[in-house]
């Protein structure tokens, strides 16, 4: 299927309402059983979760970790929680892929290291689409969504959502099998 990708000028918070709309479009032409979501206090994921529960479609929310931003605190609100798993969707909270113990070694000692390398050339094609690969291992190593089938990823940048793709879904185990299968919208760079 042949679609035309969508540029925002800028990116960021401001393109969350489009890229809902355009994962809408995309769910019904493409056919995903599958919708992996990025979201930091939990307002995206639940404006997704909200508008999607009934399409029938499995909804993944991934969160940062607790501790992400401060010890002991997570950013992601009761209230957007429990909004999100009324909706139906599932929830993961862990580790992010390319914020793990090499981040702390570089922190310490400086360096380069293959997990931040991987991380700075996705950034390359923006920083949705890093956390697009990145949410869908994650939620394929958590058992979320299957292996192998193509699903629709929602990332953005900062705050809000900006980059929509669809992706072949693999565990961060097989990430040289991880596929981009088509960019649906993305901030220009």
């Amino acid at each position: 299927m042949q679609r035309t990708v969508t540029y925002f000028e800028k990116p960021g918070r401001d393109n969350t309402s489009a890229c809902l709309e355009i994962t809408k479009q995309a769910v019904k032409e493409q056919g995903c059983r599958h919708l992996v979501i990025a979201t930091t206090t939990g307002s995206t994921g639940q404006l997704f979760a909200e508008a999607m529960k009934d399409s029938g479609i499995n909804i993944v929310a991934v969160t940062h970790s607790y501790g992400f931003k401060e010890p002991n605190t997570i950013e992601l609100t009761v209230s957007a929680r429990e909004a999100m798993e009324k909706a139906g969707a599932k929830i993961y909270t862990g580790t992010m892929i390319t914020h793990s113990l090499e981040t702390a070694l570089a922190s310490s000692f400086g360096g380069s290291y293959p997990t931040l390398l991987v991380a700075q050339t996705l950034r390359r094609f923006g920083e949705g689409i890093k956390v697009c690969c990145e949410i869908a291992m994650i939620a394929a190593d958590a058992g979320l969504i299957p292996e192998g089938e193509e699903i629709i990823t929602i990332a953005g940048t900062g705050y809000g959502a900006d980059t929509v793709a669809v992706l072949r879904a693999a565990p961060s185990k097989r990430f040289l099998d991880l596929k981009v299968m088509e960019v649906i919208a993305k901030p220009r760079l």
